[in-house]
């Protein structure tokens, strides 16, 4: 109910705002910009998301349905099951969505955005398994959704090569900031989702394991602060893809070892990968075409305008305003917070405040109402509950922590 009352918001919105352009400003193109949009949003879904998702899904559910004939997902789920059923206490301790879990924030903390989908979609699809209301989002489906929309990512490597791309004189210097502020928006959402579902996250088993990663996030953040430039780029590349080959050498491995036919279990689970891209499409048509209607009629604009005065008016540094596009459009698109990212560091130069922080505000969160249409729609979840809020709030706590920092470490 919610996404239905954004989506038609977006469009609402974006009326009233041609509206008003074209009666007092004689902007009369607004509409056909509008229209535009539509069109060529709609186009984006299909052609640069859902086919090359296909191929992609089919490659990484292959790998994943060997791995689970293999007994590497099982395995997993078992390391992992005491911290999982402290947060998932709805899914049972042995069961494999465990390890489909733990691999897919695996490889959304190694920014490994192509496997880190296809993973999280085949978790999704096995939370759905589990949960009696098909079309109402379970507790566990709410969390798993608030983990992967707050964004925790320890290798932030597409924005440092952006930086060094358009000319920044040490593109890794917002590497720290960027591994604090997504760290406070994923602990904001474990805190969050918890509190509303009443979880015991003060027990020992959450403290060790919340414990442990932060001691893993500090000690690889102070690794990769005593290299230069080309070293963190070549480790950061050699620590993803290697781990990411090494999964799919040890799924074919434990294949080999428990006898199965690792080829037909490849195919049979790449063909769930086509089914599910198809099914996804008119999620993703939806919501994008909404976003680029709302993107096309200035309200975008009008809104970072009123922000600006806001705190001029409380006599607040409004440097950061400049930035807040990046910061406004992630949730909505990837892709578009990545545009407008690279649009603050063209206009204010990599090496400025406003580019500095708008790369820091990309880094610390995920596109939560992407990920909502995306996951919840590739099982028909019609009713999200407080998902939504839940990724808002994940956001909006990176989002104050990036400008904390930025203000920090930059200004």
């Amino acid at each position: 109910m919610v996404l239905n009352y954004i989506w038609v918001g977006f469009f609402v919105v974006a009326f009233v705002f041609a509206l008003i352009q074209s009666l007092f400003f004689n902007d009369y193109a607004v509409f056909e910009r509008i229209m535009n949009s539509s069109f060529d949003m709609a186009k984006f879904a299909v052609m640069d998301i859902c086919l090359p998702l296909v191929g992609i899904m089919s490659l990484w559910l292959g790998f994943m349905n060997i791995g689970e004939k293999a007994g590497a997902i099982r395995f997993l789920s078992r390391i992992v099951g005491p911290f999982f059923s402290k947060l998932f206490p709805g899914v049972p301790k042995d069961h494999p969505v465990n390890g489909e879990l733990l691999m897919n924030f695996s490889a959304n903390m190694l920014g490994l955005d192509n496997a880190a989908t296809p993973l999280g979609l085949k978790a999704m699809q096995s939370l759905q398994e589990l949960n009696p209301h098909k079309e109402s989002a379970s507790n566990a489906q709410i969390m798993f959704l608030a983990l992967n929309t707050s964004g925790l990512t320890i290798i932030p490597i597409s924005i440092i090569a952006q930086r060094a791309i358009l000319g920044a004189a040490n593109p890794t210097d917002v590497f720290v900031p960027i591994i604090i502020a997504t760290y406070v928006s994923t602990l904001t959402a474990i805190l969050y989702v918890g509190f509303r579902q009443r979880l015991s996250l003060f027990n020992k088993t959450v403290a060790a394991w919340l414990g442990g990663i932060s001691l893993l996030l500090a000690a690889l953040v102070f690794w990769f602060t005593q290299m230069d430039r080309e070293s963190m780029r070549t480790a950061s590349s050699l620590l993803s893809n290697g781990t990411l080959l090494g999964i799919i050498i040890l799924f074919m491995a434990g294949g080999l070892y428990k006898k199965i036919n690792i080829w037909e279990s490849f195919i049979d689970g790449a063909k769930n990968g086509f089914k599910t891209s198809v099914k996804i499409i008119p999620y993703l048509v939806g919501m994008l075409v909404g976003i680029g209607v709302f993107r096309a009629s200035g309200a975008m604009d009008f809104l970072t305008d009123g922000i600006a005065w806001f705190f001029n008016s409380l006599r607040i540094d409004t440097d950061f305003v400049d930035a807040l596009p990046t910061a406004l459009m992630k949730p909505l698109s990837g892709s578009g917070a990545r545009a407008m990212m690279v649009e603050a560091m063209k206009m204010n130069g990599a090496d400025s405040f406003v580019g500095r922080l708008a790369c820091v505000f990309q880094g610390s969160t995920d596109t939560t109402f992407y990920i909502v249409a995306l996951y919840f729609g590739s099982v028909g979840i019609k009713r999200t509950r407080y998902a939504v809020s839940a990724g808002l709030i994940a956001d909006l706590a990176g989002i104050v922590a990036s400008i904390l920092l930025a203000y920090l470490f930059f200004h």
